[in-house]
């Protein structure tokens, strides 16, 4: 072994963990950090904001299922960053955020720049750790990975002293993170089919961490096996394919009422990896607290999450992806009948589907309709937060798992950062970003990352002058007295043109289909971001109230 200096030991361990893309914004704090980037074979993109990247190294381990990285410098980096890392743990997504720090002999100084990262990420992130000594550093970086993707996956946080980081050390490398298989015992599985078998209104809810591809697969096979209806957690509708005859609607912000009853009154509730929060549960009132009137099963990889809220039935401590998978093995070959039950709740599945009119000479359902037609099944769908939404998750049909990114903790500003860490990794689907005209211009200035990385992503801004969520709440609680809700917004077309995209502005319904067909073929052809704004009416508040 050879003496490296920090930063050097620090990339050394990133390649062993198998990490190939890194989002960062640079920083003076951690320039040894950035020269083992410069001699590595890992990508390094270089955001706008600490917000945006922290955002794309978190829909990264989304897609991914590995940790996300992102590196940002102390002080303000650090804060801009920390929306991210939000995100991260309350989506239960792996990753790992390195933040440069003072020199360990300026700290409790309030020296420039200064933060105690213990006490600001504690509540947000799993493990927040500050390295003191060099040659620990692929200690640290090892236990980050394990922490960041075990249990429930979520957030890691390491604060890196300058010093500390360029200095010199002889040290060896650690082993790549390796994780439990996350499988439950044969006990639970054969509890949970016999429970399913007792049972005369059973519904399952899906979400959360640990799912892939061959889950959502297996899930397919054994809801229909067992023609068990299957619900969708807040922001996780492609962990089924939408088309498949058990696939019942998302249980989430603007649940289908007809679905919200069937929740409240089935006989048999199996959670798979849904953490049953406050949208899932339309505000804890679907099921009751402690003790649900449903007989519960809660399928979770941490613990200490089952029976936190709600007293399940019967406690499953697994990845629900893997659990699932020992379901679909475990009924192969058999045959439930299936009934009125699951028949009348994917009909009522269809008949929410069908679009309602809203006002307007350009309609965010017929947007939402055409996409659905000519978009080809693997597309990555990416969302922030706003009622634009609304119509996405109402009336898209999401076919292939992962092709929805959006953020459970309703953070504003995530879809285009996403998008762009999406169309990164799979430069070959058709990557499309929806925001709403306040949403968009949270994060808009990583227009620039996607034009330097040759991410042709497409963005469809709903442009109506409002903070329409803020509005719709106001036109509730105080009619006729909207406050602080109105916004004055950028020509948006021309600001894609600026970064050398292409923009164009749609005003009706009519002008769309070929709008759209003219910016996916320019992203395509130029790799570079193109977009447009959708100039909708501020009285569609939402696809049902208008205001």
């Amino acid at each position: 072994m050879s003496a490296r200096h920090g930063g050097q030991i620090l990339v050394d361990q990133l390649r062993i963990q198998g990490v190939e893309r890194v989002f960062c914004i640079p920083g003076e704090s951690f320039l040894a950090a950035l020269d083992g980037l410069h001699q590595s074979q890992i990508q390094t993109v270089v955001c706008r904001q600490e917000g945006g990247a922290a955002m794309m190294a978190e829909a990264h381990g989304k897609l991914t299922g590995k940790p996300g990285v992102a590196f940002v410098t102390r002080g303000p980096g650090a804060t801009n960053a920390s929306a991210g890392i939000h995100i991260a743990f309350q989506d239960s997504t792996p990753m790992v955020l390195f933040v440069g720090q003072v020199a360990r002999d300026q700290r409790d100084r309030e020296a420039f720049q200064e933060v105690d990262y213990r006490r600001m990420f504690a509540p947000l992130a799993k493990w927040v750790a500050e390295i003191e000594v060099t040659e620990r550093i692929p200690e640290y970086v090892s236990q980050a990975f394990h922490v960041a993707a075990s249990g429930r996956p979520g957030p890691v946080v390491l604060a890196l002293p300058e010093d500390m980081l360029s200095a010199q050390a002889v040290t060896a490398d650690a082993l790549p993170a390796s994780l439990p298989g996350g499988g439950a015992s044969q006990a639970d599985v054969e509890a949970v089919l016999e429970a399913l078998q007792g049972a005369q209104r059973p519904l399952a809810v899906v979400g959360g961490p640990g799912w892939s591809a061959t889950a959502a697969e297996a899930l397919g096979r054994f809801a229909e096996t067992a023609a068990l209806p299957i619900g969708a957690a807040f922001r996780c509708q492609d962990y089924l394919d939408n088309r498949h005859p058990c696939y019942v609607g998302d249980v989430g912000i603007g649940i289908n009422p007809k679905l919200a009853e069937r929740v409240k009154a089935a006989d048999l509730l199996l959670v798979l990896g849904a953490r049953l929060g406050e949208m899932t549960t339309s505000g804890y009132t679907l099921v009751d607290i402690p003790n649900p009137r449903q007989r519960l099963i809660h399928v979770y990889p941490d613990p200490s999450e089952l029976g936190r809220v709600y007293r399940p039935e019967r406690a499953v401590a697994a990845a629900a992806g893997v659990f699932v998978r020992q379901l679909a093995e475990a009924v192969e070959g058999t045959r439930a009948e299936a009934g009125d039950w699951l028949a009348q709740a994917r009909a009522d599945y269809e008949d929410w589907q069908e679009p309602r009119q809203t006002p307007g000479a350009l309609k965010m359902e017929q947007v939402i309709a055409h996409l659905g037609r000519v978009l080809p099944d693997d597309a990555i769908l990416t969302n922030g937060a706003g009622n634009y939404s609304a119509w996405l998750h109402r009336y898209h049909r999401y076919k292939v798992w992962r092709s929805q990114l959006a953020p459970t903790s309703g953070s504003m500003g995530y879809g285009l950062p996403a998008a762009v860490a999406a169309k990164l990794q799979y430069p070959e689907r058709d990557v499309i970003c929806l925001a709403g005209d306040g949403c968009f211009q949270m994060t808009m200035q990583e227009l620039g990352t996607a034009a330097q990385y040759g991410a042709g992503v497409l963005v469809l801004v709903s442009n109506n002058g409002l903070y329409g969520t803020i509005r719709m709440h106001q036109e509730r609680s105080y009619p006729g007295r909207p406050s602080a809700t109105d916004i004055v917004n950028p020509d948006f077309a021309a600001l894609a043109a600026a970064y050398g995209g292409h923009g164009e502005v749609v005003s009706r319904d009519d002008e769309f289909p070929e709008a759209l067909a003219r910016a996916r073929e320019a992203a395509r052809t130029s790799q570079r971001p193109a977009l447009l704004e959708l100039r909708v009416s501020p009285a569609a508040l939402t696809p049902r109230s208008s205001g």
